[in-house]
C-alpha cells in the first residue's frame, strides 16, 4: 500500500478491525520509510449492475453519487453521515443480491426516496423535488401530502389557495 505522505510502496499493518458491520476491514498501517501512520479499508468487490439512464446510456453503479445526492437532501438536517452510509450499504447489498445485470436509474431513485422518507421527511421532499423535477408548487404539495398521509396526519380542509387560484384539497375531494 502506497504511503499518502511519501508515496513509498511498503508499509506494515499495525492494527486490523472489522468495519461497516463486517462488510469491510479497517487497517492501521505504518510506512516503512517515513513512519507515518494511515488508515485503509478493504472490502470484497461485488458485481454491481449497470445503471440504465433515462436516455438509454449505461454506466456502472456509483455509490458516491447515491451518497452525494442523499447528503445534499439532508443538508442542515439532523441526519448523521453514518445513517446515509448504511443506507448506501443496504442499496448495494440489495443490488448484488438481486443478481440483475442492469437496473433502471428510476428504480434506484425510487429506492433512495423511500429510504429518505423513513429517515427524514424534509430530506425526502427535497430529494423528490429534484429527482421528480417538480414543475410547480402543486407537485411539491402532492409529495408533502403523500408523506403526511403515510404518517397518518390529516390535512386541514382550509388550506391556502394554489397559485392558479384553486384550492388544495385532500385526495378524494373530502375532508377527514
Amino acid at each position: 500500500m502506497r504511503c499518502p505522505a511519501c508515496a513509498h510502496e511498503e508499509s506494515k499493518v499495525v492494527d486490523s478491525r472489522t468495519a461497516r458491520d463486517g462488510a469491510a476491514i479497517r487497517r492501521r498501517r505504518e510506512c516503512l520509510q517515513c513512519g507515518r501512520r494511515f488508515t485503509t479499508y478493504e472490502r470484497a468487490e461485488d458485481e454491481l449492475p449497470l445503471v440504465v439512464k433515462k436516455d438509454g446510456r449505461r454506466e456502472p453503479f456509483d455509490r458516491h453519487k447515491v451518497v452525494s445526492g442523499m447528503r445534499r437532501a439532508c443538508e442542515k438536517r439532523p441526519v448523521p453521515l453514518a445513517v446515509l452510509e448504511r443506507t448506501a450499504d443496504q442499496l448495494e447489498r440489495t443490488l448484488v443480491e438481486s443478481g440483475d445485470r442492469e437496473i433502471e436509474s428510476r428504480k434506484v431513485g425510487e429506492w433512495v426516496m423511500e429510504r429518505l422518507r423513513e429517515i427524514d421527511g424534509v430530506a425526502y421532499v427535497r430529494f423528490a423535488s429534484v429527482y421528480r423535477e417538480f414543475k410547480d408548487v402543486g407537485e411539491f404539495f402532492e409529495a408533502l401530502r403523500s408523506m403526511l398521509e403515510r404518517r397518518g396526519i390529516a390535512l386541514p380542509a382550509d388550506l391556502p389557495g394554489r397559485p392558479d387560484g384553486g384550492r388544495f384539497e385532500p385526495r378524494g375531494g373530502g375532508t377527514r
